[in-house]
């Protein structure tokens, strides 16, 4: 545990709301400035564009893109450099052209895909993991956030009818109270966001009723959140028969959508459930509307679906390949995500009227949940990798209080950096017994991926550890 997080838990409840409004202010002065309105009508203007409109819009923005990748981004240009000194003449404003980039090739050296001629002391710095548990560096300026923020609000919110105004929850990954805590608050109120940010790793069956009165008491519109999480509260919600807990709308996010799951949520908040798709690199971002179609955010980026070099029919499933278009100063072009799924043919029409291009399914994203010996399920673990000399890392759950992590280690690699692990794992997980194994790769699946979380305890132990617990 770093020594700030260390000491913001150990400050009284009210301090550690007025820190997360703090911080709260300082993402309010990223995400919205005094252009965000505008962004928002013609993000909502642009739903009604038709393909022809679409088509004409991303080709022009496609080049533009390429263009500025290959004559200003040094891994680009230097790339560029080599072919033509080989004799390649091949234009680089058509896709084609261009190599799939590998997550591995960005997390060695993420610098070298800024443009020359920003400052990254002016941009906006986030890290985000994949299946390797590793985390990738990204940058954006202001204003490629704020863009980002106004396709956010117009195509989740303004779509339900909400703008930022109202008051929402958020379950997130993020450590704003020790792990071992058992008693409430499992939460912070974030006045700037008007958000009640609460934590995703207490959702213990006997701890879930304090979540729920705390969404009564704040007042909460609407929800976003991990899909497990939502889940979680919802079940206490219809075993207790409470009725005070209508939302506006609940948007789930970086986990699948059951049907179970989303009629459970649905039943309890008594509102629709919309799946939401997206990730940290900025290459590709979808919502759900109010008819369940999985719109794309086309400003975002290009998706191609391919099985290995081959481009694959609309319809059918294969990797997702993208090409970022919103975020050109640190642009991915053609990025393996590390997600499969399957893109709705052109012209598909959408009750709702726009025709925005729809993904018919995402197949990938399938992380485990792993279950607390006190019957929590917990979905964000890859920040215990964070900033550590770990090449890849798989955290592999073998009964309620062991778990095994394997790593492939770097360079930098300490008996201390293991004691990390462990502590990042008991911040997280509480009082629970792990293994660490070093080994010289991960196996990987047949799809060339491997899992980051596996949870191997079989189903049964599972539901008989979180009913044990009740």
């Amino acid at each position: 545990m770093s020594l700030a997080l260390s000491l913001y838990h150990r400050l009284p409840v009210s301090v550690r709301s007025i820190g997360a409004t703090l911080y709260g202010l300082r993402l309010r002065w990223w995400r919205f400035g005094r252009d965000s309105e505008r962004l928002v009508a013609e993000a909502l203007e642009r739903d009604r564009w038709n393909a022809t409109q679409w088509a004409t819009w991303r080709e022009e923005r496609l080049a533009f893109v390429l263009h500025r990748a290959a004559t200003q981004v040094p891994y680009y240009r230097e790339q560029w450099a080599e072919r033509r000194r080989h004799g390649d003449r091949a234009a680089v404003e058509r896709l084609e052209n261009w190599p799939v980039l590998e997550k591995e090739t960005v997390r060695a050296d993420p610098r070298a895909f800024v443009a020359a001629d920003c400052n990254l002391r002016r941009m906006m710095h986030e890290q985000t993991s994949g299946t390797t548990g590793k985390p990738l560096h990204i940058w954006r300026t202001r204003d490629t956030v704020g863009a980002l923020y106004a396709l956010s609000v117009a195509r989740t919110r303004a779509w339900h009818g909400l703008s930022r105004g109202e008051r929402w929850a958020m379950l997130g990954g993020q450590l704003i109270v020790p792990a071992v805590q058992r008693r409430p608050p499992f939460w912070v109120w974030n006045a700037a966001l008007r958000q009640l940010y609460m934590s995703s790793y207490h959702l213990a069956p006997d701890l879930v009723p304090h979540y729920l009165d705390a969404l009564a008491r704040y007042r909460v519109d609407y929800l976003v959140g991990y899909t497990s999480s939502l889940y979680a509260l919802a079940q206490e919600v219809l075993r207790s028969g409470r009725t005070d807990l209508r939302m506006r709308v609940a948007l789930t996010s970086a986990e699948p959508v059951p049907l179970t799951e989303r009629e459970a949520i649905a039943a309890a908040f008594q509102c629709p459930v919309r799946e939401t798709y997206g990730m940290g690199e900025t290459v590709a971002a979808a919502s759900e509307c109010e008819h369940g179609t999985l719109h794309e955010w086309p400003e975002v980026g290009v998706i191609e679906v391919r099985d290995g070099a081959a481009a694959v029919p609309a319809g059918d499933s294969g990797e997702l390949v993208c090409t970022g278009l919103l975020n050109a100063d640190m642009p991915l072009v053609r990025y393996r995500v590390g997600d499969s799924g399957r893109l709705a043919p052109d012209g598909t029409a959408c009750a709702c009227g726009r025709p925005l291009p729809a993904i018919a399914g995402l197949d990938g994203r399938t992380n485990d949940l792993l279950v607390t010996p006190d019957g929590r399920r917990v979905a964000w673990v890859n920040p215990v990798f964070y900033g550590l000399p770990v090449r890849q890392g798989q955290i592999v759950q073998e009964a309620l209080d062991l778990l095994r992590v394997r790593y492939v280690p770097a360079p930098g690699f300490t008996p201390q950096t293991t004691a990390t692990i462990t502590a990042r794992l008991r911040e997280r997980l509480g009082s629970i017994a792990v293994v660490l194994e070093p080994v010289a790769d991960i196996p990987r699946g047949a799809n060339g991926k491997f899992r980051s979380v596996v949870c191997a305890i079989p189903l049964a132990e599972r539901v008989a550890g979180v009913a044990t617990v009740r």
